[in-house]
This record gives C-alpha cells, structure tokens and sequence, in this order.
C-alpha cells in the first residue's frame, strides 16, 4: 500500500459515507405526511380527541393506556402569550398547551442589511404542515361520582391574554384556572426565569367536593411528522436532512435512547423510568419534558389516528397516582425545556440532556472534539479561529508521523525511475514486479506503509469534526471573515472549495506516483472536480477545516521533500 492508494481510498470513504448519509435520508421509509386541518383560534389537530389522553393508573409509575372514546370541550378557548427575554410561549387556553414557542435569540435566518431582524426560531408550532405542541393534564379514575380533573383538552380561565416579564423581575409565573360545579379545582402555573429555557409546570388540585379524586398527572409532547416532499440534493444540502428527527428518552440505566418516526409502529415505548425525561429531537434544537427525578413515572410513545393520512407522533410520561381526599390539596409538577442543544449547560438542566446532541456512533470522537473547539473558541472568540487552532493543534500532535509519510514519499519519488524500469524488465508478470519493489523498498530503506497511520487518524477526526459542525447550534449562522456569515452553511462563493482544488493539485504534484497504475492515474486527476463538487454543498466550516489541514499538510510536505533532496544532494557531493 503506497501513500497514493492510502489517500484514495480515504477520499472514496469519505465520499460513499456522505452519499450513503444521503441516499438513506431520502430513499428510506417515510412517515405519512402531515395532516391537514382547518386552523381555528386555538389550533388543535383533528385528530386529537378523547383518543390519546391516558386513563389513570393505579400503580406508581406504570404507563397508562390510552383510553378511547371521549371528544373535546365544546368551550371557545384563546390563545394567550408569555414572554421572558429569551422564550415567547403561545399558550392554548384549551387544556393550558404550549403550542408555540419562539426562541428570541436565535434568528431563523441569518441577519443581513436587507433583512437585520428576521423572525426568531419557532419550535413548537400550532400550525397544521408543522404542528408541535408540549401538552399536560390530569387522568381521573372512574368512579364512586368523583370530579374528572382537566386534561389537555378542557378549557381553562386567564386573566390576561399577555404575560410580559418586566426590568428588574427575575421570574415570571402565570396561573390558568379551571372549577367544576362541584368545588373541583386545578390551577396549572407556568413560570419562566430570566435566562433560562427551563420552564416549570405545575398542576394544583384543590378538592372542595366530598368526594375524594384518585388519578395521574400526565405530559406529553406530541408532533406532526417531517414532510418528505424535497429533492434528493435539498436534502443532501441541507444540515438538518442529516440530523436526527424523531422522540428520544433518557433513563439512569440505559442512557439515552432514540425512537424514529418510521419506527414508531414497530418499537414503541412503554416502560417505567425514575429520573428521566422524554423529548423530541431535531436539528440543533430539544423539546423535553423532565419529571422529578425521585417519580417514578411511566414512558410511552404512540401515534395518533395511525391509519389515516393524518398521523401525530407522541411521547408521553405518566407520573405515579394521586389521591386528594376532600378539603385537601396536591401539586403535581414537571420541567419544561425548549430550546437549542447547547453543550456544557444542558446537563445542569437534567442528567443526560446534554446527549440530546446526537453525534451518534461518533460520539466518542465529537465531543471531545467540540469540548476542545469550545476551549478554543474562548481563547479566539471566532468559531473560523477556533477551526483553525484546532487543525494547528491536530497537525502539531501529527507532527512526527506525517514526517515520516513525507520522508517516505520523498524517497518513493526518486524511486520512481528505477520502478518504471521495473515494470519495463517484468512487464506483465506482477508477482515478479511486485517482489522486486519491495527489494527494492528493503534496499533504499522506504516504508510504503508510512502513509497508513496519519490517514487512520485524521479520517475519524474528519468525521468527528463533520458531524460536530453540523449538530453544534454554538456554529449555528456563527460568522469567520469577509464573505462567510455561516460556518454551518456553504461557502456562497466557493471560494474555500476553489482554494482546496489548489491545494489538492500541489499535493499530487509532490506525491509519488511509484508504482501507480493507469487507472488510478486517472482516479488521481479526477479528485480535484470529485472534492471540488462535494464541498461545494459541505458547511464552510468543514471546508475551512480540511483547507487549512491540506494547506498545512502541503507545506509540511514541501519541507521535508526538500530537506531529503538537500540531504542526497550532500551525500553526493561529499
């Protein structure tokens, strides 16, 4: 194997994984399309009946089953806001929903002089293509004429339709109420912090009937599935095509788990788990809700009318049961966080939250590599920067192996009149040929292997590094210089894909082409145009990345190539 070989078969590597990644993204089995429905003042699916709000269970912790039947409150219900300085929540007076939330700092486009202040992220969304919603409320137990608590379809009371958190106030809470006839009453509170995108729920339960209430606080996120209706180069372009999209749950035993959408018929959920959280999952941002980590609480997924064209995808927790006799009262609470995956904060908002950044079977790779980006991008304050200590501190830790790559190379390229009068001696017979080489090699004291080590380093660290730019929402619409406002997006110029084309050609220059046959002479000439149309669509940040690796790797290269000619020049003349 000569370092020609070596560096093509990284190359196609690198090229059948990113095609692969975009083959199965469009090719594999999809969830049924969104439904369709008509909007209303307090946007609800249709689906969205009696049909997926949980009986009560008697058992701590174990998961309900849905119960059937049953329709919605005919009541009108409004839509009220509450605002912090970071979160916009849009809440449903119908069964107390979040239905929409805008994340404030975090521009849904990137800022331009034509467009300085563009609408912010909306994550949950109560519009029918995109509906998303984080729902709660309470299943009652049946019987003995006791009150049935509010689920996360009755109709609560507001005092206002506008919650704003004011200057100077650090917490904002806001009360929504509901009463039977009878003296039942629930007040589900949200508040939200100055800062934070944790939010917390609580549900009250004040019983003034005479009848003691026995049931089961409950949360729930519920979605529509993605649209599957772009092209496959959309969708090989786009980040977020790569990007997990689906439930994801978390418990101290098993870890972090995710659930597909095409997998929800085939895999569902339905478990107990003590200090856990369930979410969904999508590019750069989370949706989870987190019981208290001392319940036990039952986990499960399900679909929504799953045989129809108008699935909702559903994760649900279901806390232990509650029994509030007469004259008495419980709380019943949980944490809501909506908001990006930030590493190094997410896991002081709940244990494992902070894997909801799904490298995936990189893992072990990315995030030590965006642990050091970070560090890094403390010390520049420019994530181009960042991108660019890191290759210097990378080619630093190399140093020596791809000396000795270079040192080889240098020598297999002053070999390479005597192979070609190898091949011209031997002719077709390559076992001969073959053996005559590696004599050859033994003699002139060059390793052909030398090429192997460095590129079984770096071709894991390029992965690592990819998937680490393309999951990372800190890179997210994150500006280096001059033309690039977005080293997650690429290069609108292509300008760093123009500059690698460069650098490809003055390494082919200096590398050897010992004992390289006529096919992959041609394969040689072609990657170039190959890597030049791939990264043509790669986030430029990557593309930064393996330009200055190249340009690095070039010069290091070009050194050591001539410090072997001056080196043979002396033991000439000497």
């Amino acid at each position: 194997m000569n370092q020609t070989r070596t560096f093509l078969t990284f190359a196609l590597l690198a090229v059948a994984y990113l095609l692969w990644m975009a083959w199965d993204k469009d090719y594999s089995p999809k969830p049924a399309p969104a439904p369709v429905a008509s909007a209303s003042s307090a946007a609800v699916p249709s689906a969205d009946n009696g049909g997926n709000v949980p009986t009560a269970s008697s058992s701590a912790g174990a998961a309900a089953v849905p119960a059937t039947g049953g329709s919605a409150t005919e009541a009108k219900a409004q839509l009220i806001t509450i605002s912090s300085d970071v979160l916009r929540l849009t809440v449903d007076t119908r069964g107390g929903s979040v239905v929409r939330s805008e994340l404030l700092h975090y521009p849904s486009e990137p800022v331009t002089k034509k467009d300085p202040s563009p609408a912010p992220v909306r994550l949950l969304d109560e519009q029918p293509e995109h509906y998303f919603a984080a729902q709660s409320g309470l299943a009652s137990a049946q019987g003995n004429g006791a009150s049935v608590a509010p689920t996360h379809l009755s109709v609560f009371e507001s005092a206002q339709s506008a919650y704003q958190l004011a200057e100077g106030q650090n917490e904002l809470k806001v009360d929504l109420s509901w009463h039977d006839a009878a003296g039942f009453k629930v007040t589900k509170s949200y508040t939200l912090k100055r800062g934070s995108y944790d939010v917390s729920m609580q549900q009250k339960i004040e019983n003034g009937s005479a009848v003691a209430w026995q049931g089961n606080a409950y949360e729930q996120l519920q979605r529509a599935g993605q649209p599957n209706n772009r092209s496959w180069l959309q969708n090989y372009t786009d980040p977020a095509a790569h990007s997990f999209f689906g439930a994801g749950w978390y418990s101290p035993q098993d870890k972090f788990e995710t659930l597909a959408f095409t997998d929800y018929q085939k895999k569902p959920l339905n478990r107990p788990i003590t200090g856990g959280w369930a979410a969904m999952l999508q590019h750069y941002f989370v949706v989870a809700w987190i019981p208290p980590a001392q319940e036990a609480n039952g986990y499960s997924t399900s679909i929504v009318n799953p045989d129809t064209a108008q699935p909702y995808y559903l994760i649900r927790t279901v806390g232990p049961s509650l029994t509030v006799a007469p004259g008495q009262s419980a709380i019943a609470g949980s944490r809501l966080y909506l908001g990006p995956k930030l590493q190094g904060t997410l896991d002081q908002v709940a244990p494992g939250l902070e894997l909801s950044t799904n490298y995936g079977w990189l893992t072990v790779i990315s995030q030590p590599l965006h642990w050091l980006l970070s560090k890094l991008h403390g010390i520049s304050g420019n994530w181009g920067v960042a991108i660019i200590l890191l290759v210097l501190l990378l080619k630093a830790a190399l140093w020596k192996l791809t000396a000795a790559q270079f040192r080889s190379g240098a020598r297999m390229r002053k070999l390479q009149p005597r192979v070609t009068a190898l091949k011209e001696r031997y002719g077709d017979d390559k076992m001969k040929m073959q053996q005559a080489m590696m004599e050859l090699y033994k003699k002139e004291k060059v390793n052909p292997m030398a090429g192997c080590l460095p590129i079984l380093v770096t071709f894991p660290v390029f992965l690592g590094l990819y998937r680490v730019l393309m999951e990372s929402v800190e890179l997210r619409q994150a500006p280096f210089f001059g033309w690039i406002h977005d080293l997650s997006a690429p290069d609108p110029f292509f300008v760093l894909p123009a500059i690698y084309v460069l650098v490809m050609l003055g390494t082919q220059w200096l590398t050897p082409t010992t004992g390289m046959d006529p096919t992959q002479a041609k394969m040689m000439k072609v990657m170039p145009i190959l890597f030049a149309v791939l990264f043509a669509f790669f986030p430029s940040g990557l593309v930064l990345y393996w330009v200055i690796n190249g340009a690095t790797s070039l010069a290091q290269q070009w050194f050591i190539t001539r410090q072997v000619d001056q080196a043979e020049h002396k033991a000439k003349t000497a």
